[in-house]
């Protein structure tokens, strides 16, 4: 395959290519590398009715030699006309490449499928690309999440703050849109690993959890949301002890080998004697039982469970998760158009109707505790 020169004037870019993410800083260093040794890997394009070129693949590298005012670039002139074939091309050479993140393979595979002009399968996809059908329904599960959530999204299996992978988000694809994306962006900013992130997605899965209680643990950390699913479960299988049917008393003479081999029983006053039950002083029953996460369960199922007064219990969760007052100025109120401002909207007329209603039940609370004293 010939590599020819072209003046870098005659060469366009292909603005519909797979590629559009380029960190400034991978590009100053392409660009002194190419300074240094001259541009390795040519740039692969095809030609225009018009007598110009436009780029195939190797935008970055145009990018770098633009930034260089190299006169001319080595090409490799493409004598194939198949929109198809070239969108395949382009999409089989970025992933090859370091950078190519996983929302733009999302986005160049959903327009594949969606684009009137390919109207291509993931069956089809998966032979031309050599990627297996769950590698691309997985980065097409991606799109499920808003712009919001989608700029944090990064290549690799490292986690950051403020940024996520893919694994940390393919446990909350299948969660309903209103609880999604907002633990999404609470995963991004806590930092919350992969495991972490499964069992706070199996919370807001759960069907004996209520929609109203849902809503309000979307104002907890990723710890804290952590640490309420392990209270969950823990409850949960204090329950399910509780609700066993005691053994039935067998009163069948006891066999006499078996009482010779019975353990003889603990002396009063011992480490087992007839020790009386330990009660906890009200004050220290104010909170719920607090387990830390990650923590193995069973090590706290022996512990007593010892029911809270769900005004107890309630408002130490507010008093948890309510953050402190902020002053919003009306610069802080985001520019949103359309479907985003009208949800904006019912957000906050949500938001408010429920801290109202919250307000009434703790201002009536409060009243009846003044006339008993």
């Amino acid at each position: 395959m010939d590599i020819i020169p072209i003046p870098i004037h005659l060469i366009d870019e292909d603005k519909d290519q797979p590629r559009y993410q380029f960190q400034e800083q991978a590009l100053q260093e392409l660009k002194e590398s190419i300074a240094e040794l001259g541009l390795l890997s040519p740039i692969k394009v095809r030609k225009t009715d018009d007598g110009r070129y436009k780029i195939i693949y190797g935008n970055r590298r145009y990018k770098a030699c633009t930034m260089l005012g190299l006169a001319t670039v080595p090409c490799i002139v493409s004598i194939v006309t198949d929109e198809m074939e070239i969108y395949l091309e382009q999409i089989a050479e970025n992933l090859t490449r370091e950078g190519f993140s996983p929302i733009e393979e999302a986005e160049a595979f959903n327009k594949l499928l969606t684009d009137a002009r390919f109207s291509s399968s993931t069956k089809y996809m998966s032979s031309k690309l050599g990627k297996p059908e769950a590698y691309i329904k997985n980065k097409l599960d991606l799109l499920k999440f808003s712009p919001a959530v989608r700029r944090l999204i990064v290549g690799g299996t490292d986690i950051r703050k403020d940024q996520l992978t893919e694994d940390q988000l393919l446990p909350l694809k299948d969660l309903p849109m209103e609880y999604r994306d907002s633990l999404a962006l609470t995963m991004a900013a806590d930092e919350m690993p992969i495991t972490d992130v499964k069992r706070i997605a199996k919370l807001f899965k759960d069907k004996e959890i209520s929609d109203a209680t849902k809503g309000k643990l979307l104002f907890k950390t990723g710890p804290q949301l952590l640490e309420t699913w392990a209270t969950h479960e823990h409850n949960k299988k204090e329950r399910a002890k509780s609700a066993e049917p005691a053994p039935a008393a067998n009163n069948a003479e006891t066999p006499v080998a078996a009482i010779a081999e019975a353990p003889a029983p603990p002396e009063a006053g011992g480490d087992d004697g007839d020790k009386p039950p330990v009660t906890r002083p009200a004050a220290q029953r104010r909170t719920p039982p607090r387990i830390e996460a990650p923590i193995a369960l069973d090590e706290k199922a022996d512990e007593p469970f010892e029911p809270v007064n769900p005004v107890e219990e309630m408002l130490n969760v507010m008093l948890g998760t309510l953050p402190a007052p902020i002053s919003l100025s009306p610069a802080d109120i985001p520019n949103l158009e359309g479907v985003e401002r009208q949800q904006f909207v019912r957000d906050v007329d949500a938001l408010v109707d429920d801290l109202e209603r919250h307000l009434a039940e703790w201002r009536a609370i409060k009243d009846r505790l003044a006339v008993r004293t």
